[in-house]
């Protein structure tokens, strides 16, 4: 309990004395036949399942509905299976058992619809029991950590059984529901149940971090259930601005907010406030958000109403899945035929997301599961699998070796795209199915063991002088078309410059033959711009070694736009570290008498040169040492 002074009316017991009771007598008022809703997740009314479970017997045909629940679920019970039917909208450990031997139910629907199948009497509710804090001097009390849909629920069933416990932290916003509209009175001090941090790995940190790089200044962001959400938490610290609007929070956001990373300045709705329905923590996040107007709880047919969530500038959505196909089909509740988790606000958030100006919606997963013993990324989801999230309905997808952008693409480039972050050790298989599926063509098949994305080591940025910053990275093997583009915007005089003929078309092989390199023997580097869909390549800078003499002949461009800026020195001086680090002598080029500018970027590279000229062509061989 918090040493705060309590935000409830202390003499609450003496004046609503009539509605009191204990959880045994409370729960003497449900009947056989009943559908009954249990509170959500942490704030799930402990003492009244218990008591609701003692009568099981008493209590044939009884029907359990719920979001999600934490702790022990004693009615999903295989020997209880004859008087209580679960039926999950979205499925935890405690009764995912039962429901995958038939034995429960799991009703699959979007968050944000739940509250409408209560108000509309599509399924009506006989019963609900949930927990809040004692009322205040008004007599409201606080839905506390779980308000969703359980707010909903207590409106539209026809009895109302309240664990009323002042341990429970009172939360503001759209939170609070009348003593006088409960039924039933339960008092309690039991804890509050809670959920400590789940465990960060290599990989999930990983993936939090190429997350993290998606997230810009002033962004809005939604962190979905699961590891990799959480951990992305820990690599915005150094973002500025960031607001939050979201279904669950967890003890993460309390360091955001108090380092400054999290003050919702920049939000276009609920300005300054950190938006939730639910949370899941420990007592350090529950003492944080007692009575703390920086918070404003909602119920899910707000917070995840996505013509609210588009409205969000620059709103990002992280949600999590189980398995992807290389077509993007996002499977997020099942295994196969086996039900895990729900469809829960994903899709109410990656459309709300991916309509906000600035937007980005992300699904985000490991490249494999069981101990690495098989892929996640997929040429065709596994039989019995669902579909959360549609094809047409993607845009990132991030696995711990690196981003997908899918919105827009064909199917060969997701497919490619995809490919290129799966796993190494199953990239080639799924080439080879991809090829077989069509999905890619079967020029395609030389690739084989091709397909490798840079390391992270080889990423640097460029500011230029007008504040423009220029971001480079690696080539990746979805580049292809970007780097068709660039060539296609070069002049003459510069395309003549770095190819030394007048070309007019560039051939698919010459351009796979940047793309798809081993980053070490060839190594290419782009200079790109962020857009929407993706990056710009403005730039590419590229060596390629002779084992027999340890030299790597090197070359960039440069798209005129963006020429006598500095772009070109910086490239070639960073190619130039890169291949120091790979124990690389020197570079050799080929330069045209005509070419001053790069002539220029090697005389000023403080390397030990020598120089031929033959044929109107400057042969340079430059030591790094």
């Amino acid at each position: 309990m918090s040493d705060r002074k309590p935000s409830y009316d202390l003499a609450w017991k003496e004046k609503y004395q009539s509605t009191i009771a204990t959880a045994e007598d409370a729960v003497k008022q449900i009947r056989p036949g009943q559908r009954v809703f249990i509170g959500t997740g942490c704030g799930e009314p402990l003492e009244l399942v218990s008591a609701l479970t003692q009568r099981a017997r008493e209590l044939p045909d009884t029907e359990i509905l719920h979001l999600l629940t934490f702790g022990e679920a004693p009615y999903a019970h295989k020997n209880l299976a004859q008087y209580f039917r679960v039926n999950s909208v979205f499925i935890a450990e405690n009764v995912g058992d039962i429901i995958q031997e038939g034995l429960g139910d799991y009703t699959p629907i979007h968050l944000s619809d739940v509250p409408r199948l209560f108000n509309s009497g599509q399924l009506p509710l006989d019963v609900a029991l949930i927990q809040v804090t004692p009322p205040d001097e008004y007599g409201m009390c606080s839905l506390g950590v779980s308000v969703d849909i359980v707010k909903s629920a207590a409106e539209n069933a026809s009895l109302v059984i309240a664990q009323v416990n002042s341990n429970m932290p009172r939360t503001l916003g759209d939170a609070f529901i009348h003593a006088y509209d409960i039924d039933v009175l339960v008092p309690s001090e039991a804890p509050i149940f809670e959920v400590t941090p789940p465990e960060i790995t290599d990989v999930t940190r990983q993936i939090a971090e190429n997350i993290s790089a998606l997230v810009e200044d002033g962004s809005t962001i939604e962190v979905g259930i699961g590891r990799i959400p959480q951990a992305l938490l820990g690599f915005l610290k150094d973002k500025k601005d960031l607001g939050i609007h979201t279904e669950m929070i967890s003890d993460g956001i309390v360091d955001l907010i108090q380092c400054g990373a999290i003050n919702g300045t920049r939000k276009t709705m609920d300005h300054g406030k950190v938006v939730a329905s639910f949370c899941l923590g420990t007592r350090k996040l529950y003492d944080f958000i007692d009575n703390n107007p920086l918070f404003a709880f909602h119920p899910t047919e707000y917070v995840n109403n996505p013509i609210i969530i588009n409205q969000q500038h620059k709103m990002v959505a992280i949600n999590t899945a189980l398995q992807i196909d290389l077509t993007g089909q996002v499977c997020a509740d099942s295994i196969g035929s086996k039900f895990f988790s729900g469809v829960g606000g994903q899709v109410d958030f990656n459309r709300g997301a991916a309509k906000a100006v600035g937007g980005k919606a992300i699904i985000a997963l490991p490249s494999t599961a069981q101990d690495g013993a098989i892929s996640r990324i997929v040429v065709h989801l596994s039989t019995g699998a669902g579909v959360v999230t549609t094809r047409a309905g993607v845009y990132y997808v991030v696995t711990e070796y690196g981003t997908a952008y899918l919105h827009g693409k064909s199917i060969s480039e997701r497919a490619m795209a995809l490919i290129s972050i799966a796993h190494p050790k199953f990239r080639a298989d799924l080439l080879r199915q991809a090829i077989e599926a069509k999905y890619l063509p079967a020029d395609l098949s030389d690739l084989e063991g091709k397909i490798l994305v840079g390391p992270k080591e080889l990423r640097t940025t460029y500011l230029l002088n007008d504040g423009t910053l220029i971001n480079f990275r690696p080539i990746h093997p979805t580049d292809e078309p970007r780097m068709r583009e660039l060539f296609y915007r070069l002049s003459e005089a510069t395309i003549f410059y770095r190819f030394m003929s007048h070309q007019r078309f560039v051939p698919r092989r010459q351009i796979q033959d940047f793309v798809f390199i081993d980053h070490r023997n060839d190594v290419a580097i782009v200079g790109t711009l962020p857009e929407a869909y993706g990056d710009d390549i403005i730039a590419i800078g590229s060596y390629y070694l002779d084992p027999k003499t340890n030299l790597a002949e090197v070359a960039f461009v440069v798209h005129d736009q963006w020429q006598n800026r500095g772009i070109g020195a910086f490239l070639f001086l960073h190619l130039i570290r890169i291949a120091r680090r790979n124990g690389i002598r020197g570079f050799t080029a080929e330069v045209l008498l005509e070419n001053k500018a790069m002539q220029a970027v090697i005389n000023k590279s403080n390397c030990k040169i020598k120089t031929r000229f033959l044929d109107n062509v400057f042969s340079y061989e430059m030591d790094f040492e």
